[in-house]
C-alpha cells in the first residue's frame, strides 16, 4: 500500500473532495463571525435546507435546477433571518447568539421535518458528471472532481472580489474595524447584510453539492457542525486563507488518519485543533481585526 501511487491519489482526490465541500461550507460562516461578529451556530441547519430545497428542485426539473436555485432560496431564507432575528441580536452578546442560534438549530430542524418527513431524499447524479475519469492510473467519480473544481472556483472568485474589488475593500475594512469604515461613510449595515445573505446561500450551494454524495436527512446540518466550527477555529475567523487553509488540514488529515490510523482516526483532528489552540489561539491565519 505505501508504494502504490493509485492509492495515495486516490485518498489525496478524496482528501481535496471533502476539503472543497467544508470550504463552500465554512467561507460563509468565517466571514460571518469575522464581519458581524456573530456566532451563528445554525449556519449548518441552512446547508440542511439547502440539500433539501436542491432535492425538491431536482425531483421537477432535474439537477441543474437543483444546484442553481437552491443558494437562492436559501439566501431567501438568510434575508428573512436577518431581517426579524440576526440584526436584533447583533448586539446582544456572544452568549445570547450561542442560545438564540442553537434554538434554531432545532426549530429549523422541525420545520425540515414538517415539510419533507423524517425519510431520507436522494438525489441522482447529473448524466453530464456522472462515469469515471482515468487519472494517474486510477478511475475517479466525474461528480467529485466536479466538487473539486467547483471549490477552487469559488475560492479564485472570492480572492478575487476580496482581494481587487472596492466591495472587498469595504469588507476587508470592515472586518479590520467596523467602527472605523463607518466614520469613512461604508454602509456598514447593509454590508453586513449582504454578506450575511451571501454567506447563506453558500450554505445552501454546499447542501445541493453534497446531496448526491450523501442522504438528505434533517440531521445533517447537526452532523456537519462541528467539522465546520473546527475549520474556522483551526483556519482562524474572518479570512478566506483560514478557510480554505482550514479546509484543506481537515480533509486531508480526516482522510488519511481513517485509511492510516483508523483506530486514531477520531482523535487525530481534535488533537490538532487543541494543538493550535494553545499555539495560535485565533488560528492560523485570522483576519487582522
Amino acid at each position: 500500500m505505501a508504494h502504490d501511487l493509485g492509492f495515495w491519489v486516490l485518498q489525496a482526490l478524496n482528501a481535496l473532495q471533502l476539503s472543497m465541500l467544508l470550504f463552500l461550507l465554512s467561507i460563509g460562516l468565517t466571514v460571518i463571525f469575522g464581519l458581524m461578529h456573530f456566532v451563528n451556530l445554525a449556519h449548518g441547519s441552512l446547508y440542511a435546507m439547502g440539500a433539501y430545497v436542491a432535492a425538491s428542485l431536482a425531483a421537477v426539473g432535474g439537477y441543474w435546477m437543483g444546484f442553481f436555485l437552491a443558494p437562492v432560496a436559501v439566501a431567501g431564507v438568510g434575508v428573512l433571518l436577518y431581517s426579524g432575528l440576526i440584526r436584533r441580536m447583533r448586539r446582544a452578546g456572544p452568549m445570547a447568539q450561542v442560545l438564540v442560534t442553537f434554538g434554531l438549530i432545532f426549530a429549523l430542524l422541525d420545520l425540515t421535518r414538517i415539510i419533507w418527513g423524517d425519510l431520507a431524499l436522494a438525489i441522482d447524479v447529473p448524466a453530464s458528471l456522472s462515469g469515471r475519469l482515468t487519472l494517474l492510473g486510477i478511475e475517479y467519480p466525474v461528480y467529485r472532481l466536479f466538487i473539486i473544481a467547483l471549490g477552487v472556483a469559488i475560492f479564485a472568485t472570492l480572492a478575487f472580489v476580496l482581494g481587487r474589488t472596492q466591495i472587498g475593500a469595504m469588507i476587508r475594512a470592515g472586518v479590520d474595524n467596523d467602527c472605523m469604515a463607518a466614520c469613512l461613510g461604508i454602509n456598514v449595515e447593509r454590508l453586513f447584510f449582504i454578506v450575511f445573505c451571501v454567506g447563506c446561500g453558500l450554505a445552501g450551494l454546499s447542501g445541493a453539492v453534497a446531496a448526491p454524495l450523501l442522504s438528505v436527512t434533517p440531521d445533517m446540518g447537526l452532523q456537519i457542525l462541528i467539522p465546520t466550527l473546527i475549520v474556522i477555529v483551526i483556519g482562524g475567523l474572518g479570512s478566506l486563507r483560514g478557510a480554505i487553509a482550514g479546509s484543506l488540514i481537515y480533509g486531508f488529515v480526516q482522510t488519511f488518519g481513517a485509511v492510516l490510523a483508523p483506530q486514531l482516526a477520531s482523535v487525530l483532528i481534535y488533537a490538532l485543533l487543541a494543538a493550535v489552540l494553545v499555539i495560535k489561539p485565533v488560528g492560523l491565519f485570522p483576519a487582522k481585526g
